[in-house]
């Protein structure tokens, strides 16, 4: 039994907000014509073969169309061709065995805190540790007298000082030697520095510097160096900083100031400031190389400069 209600009736209980239910009409019987076409059997069925990924989600036909698979060809496949041959899928040793830019070789030399110079001068120049060592002509390990009350640190050698085996060469160690000789400081002065080939080495009212880099392998292209290659030859600073024993170390440029002090602030809000590392003061500056092209800059790297004297003035000088 259903009820059966008119136009007026329905506009009435509209009003009052109560809903009317009608029952959906039965559907009608369907006709054979109407029944749905049957599936081929499940076996008939073979789905493309999906590429597999890595661990990093990586796809392993991309990585089998990029430079690592033409190593030693001299040319690389397009991508046109790539696409018109099945996805091969690599076992993940293979994908692992791959060396990236930082991939690791070989574990730095046990006992890098105990080392004496000629130990740690050795270490460096066999080091493996990272894939810097693969392009690099020769390890940059540091020049000066390394018993001088002032040390710079720098960030990562150059083509010129790959080439030379010695940190801030060129036009940007043109610079710094300048800005050394303004406060009676030379990288050629002290029994232990070694003067430079053709060099008649520092005049005597000089005082000695020890420079060297965070990074000792030039980064390809002079890219920037990786936190894990910074890292990994931390460890090496750290020890020439404890041969040296200096009263005051110069950090220049972002990389310098980012290992010695662990931090990331950029250097404008370190600069004025007097920080530490191993009990060492430490002055944040700018890279030479950097104010070669801001030369506006100068001026606020002379105040760094000034303020490092002011700090040695008040600790005292070995010299």
């Amino acid at each position: 039994m259903s009820l059966q209600l008119d136009a007026r009736q329905r506009a009435m209980l509209a009003e009052m907000g109560v809903r009317v239910w009608t029952p959906e009409p039965a559907p009608a019987p369907a006709r054979a014509e109407d029944a749905p076409r049957r599936a081929p059997p499940a076996a008939a069925f073979v789905p493309a073969p999906v590429p597999a990924r890595d661990a990093a989600g990586e796809n392993p036909e991309s990585i089998a169309n990029n430079d690592y698979s033409t190593l030693g060809s001299g040319k690389k496949e397009s991508k046109t061709a790539a696409t018109t041959r099945p996805a091969v899928v690599f076992p993940a040793a293979s994908i692992a065995s791959v060396p990236g830019p930082t991939a690791a070789l070989q574990a730095r030399p046990p006992g890098i805190a105990a080392m004496d110079w000629p130990a740690l001068q050795h270490a460096v120049a066999q080091c493996q540790a990272c894939g810097l060592c693969q392009g690099r002509t020769q390890t940059v390990f540091g020049v000066g007298d390394v018993s001088a009350d002032w040390m710079v640190v720098g960030e990562a050698p150059g083509e010129q000082e790959d080439l030379q085996g010695e940190p801030f060469v060129g036009p940007s160690g043109q610079l710094l030697d300048n800005m050394l000789k303004a406060i009676g400081l030379s990288r050629r002065a002290g029994a232990d520095a070694p003067a430079a080939p053709g060099s008649p080495g520092a005049p005597a009212s000089l005082h000695g510097v020890y420079i060297a880099n965070v990074v000792k392998c030039r980064p390809p292209g002079n890219r920037n160096p990786h936190p894990d290659e910074v890292a990994l030859c931390d460890a090496y600073l750290a020890r020439q900083v404890a041969l040296v024993r200096p009263k005051i170390i110069l950090a220049m440029g972002r990389f310098a100031v980012q290992s010695l002090l662990q931090t990331n602030e950029p250097i404008g809000r370190l600069r004025g400031r007097v920080h530490h590392y191993q009990g060492v003061p430490v002055i944040v500056t700018y890279h030479p190389a950097y104010l070669l092209r801001s030369l506006t800059e100068k001026s606020k790297a002379w105040a760094d400069l000034c303020l490092a004297l002011e700090v040695m003035q008040q600790a005292g000088s070995k010299r």
